[in-house]
């Protein structure tokens, strides 16, 4: 299996599978920036037996202060909910959602960070499973609990590299920002208290990393893409957006071509809750 495999899983590859009656655990991550709440449109259409996961109430804990607006998960937390969708030992899993890759990113995201490694998205999402002719059903699926066990209790410390606050305002970190370029300018902000982004960053919109179509670009576009950027792969690389969600799908794009890059889970929204933390504006 290639790097790229490793991380992505093409509709074509994951109908074969399920042709074949091959195991497969399928997670629905559906979340958007302006519709937080994916469950209604899940319950309208998904994948064949795929469970609804929340990015909201599953894949963060908000009772968590101090760490942005969606603060990453406790690994017994992760460890419980995965049971609950009925994840197995030994059985891959794929994640797909239907806006930018956003929810299943951070979904592949915090379930390797806690130690679960046969994880990968959907590249392309729903609407690449649909444009192959896959079937979709209605209505909820509620499987029966699974009995995987996460390893790491402390996804911060997990099995994928992060930055705390102190680390993104570190010069030793290329700083990218995954926030839309008027976000990152700071001449707009829907949902922050504060515009504007971190000194020293650069703007790398989440959105960049994919095709029009929904797919990751391939190895030799992604390739000039971050080379474009001045990322040779040499030195540390961080990825921050707005609260961890959408950096993700850099971060997926990264690992797509074999590089670590670490995610500031709190991100924009952490930073921010200091007023003492410098905040810059404009295009550098």
């Amino acid at each position: 299996m290639n790097t790229r495999a490793r991380v992505l899983i093409t509709a074509a590859e994951l109908a074969t599978r399920i042709r074949a009656h091959r195991p497969v655990s399928l997670l629905d991550v559906r979340w958007r920036l302006a519709e937080p709440d994916g469950y209604a449109a899940y319950l309208r259409g998904h994948l064949p037996g795929a469970v609804y996961v929340s990015v909201e109430e599953d894949l963060s804990d908000r009772a968590v202060t101090g760490r942005g607006r969606h603060p990453l998960p406790a690994g017994v937390r992760v460890q419980a909910a995965a049971r609950r969708w009925g994840l197995r030992r030994g059985v891959p899993i794929v994640v797909y959602d239907d806006w930018n890759r956003a929810g299943s990113a951070r979904a592949w995201w915090v379930l390797t960070a806690a130690g679960l490694s046969d994880v990968r998205i959907l590249d392309g999402g729903l609407s690449a499973w649909r444009s192959a002719g896959g079937a979709v059903e209605t209505g909820p699926v509620t499987p029966r609990p699974g009995n995987v066990t996460v390893p790491h209790s402390d996804l911060s410390a997990g099995a994928r590299p992060t930055l705390t606050v102190q680390h993104a305002a570190s010069a030793d970190v290329m700083l990218l920002d995954a926030r839309t370029p008027e976000r990152f300018r700071g001449e707009v902000e829907p949902v922050d208290p504060v515009a504007g982004h971190i000194p020293g960053a650069r703007n790398l919109p989440c959105t960049a990393v994919l095709a029009s179509d929904g797919t990751f670009l391939d190895d030799d576009a992604l390739t000039r893409l971050l080379s474009g950027h001045g990322i040779t792969g040499d030195g540390r690389v961080g990825v921050y957006c707005g609260s961890g969600i959408s950096a993700t799908v850099t971060i997926a794009a990264f690992a797509a071509l074999g590089l670590d890059a670490a995610l500031f889970p709190g991100s924009w929204s952490e930073w921010i809750s200091d007023p003492a933390r410098p905040v810059a504006r404009g295009p550098e």
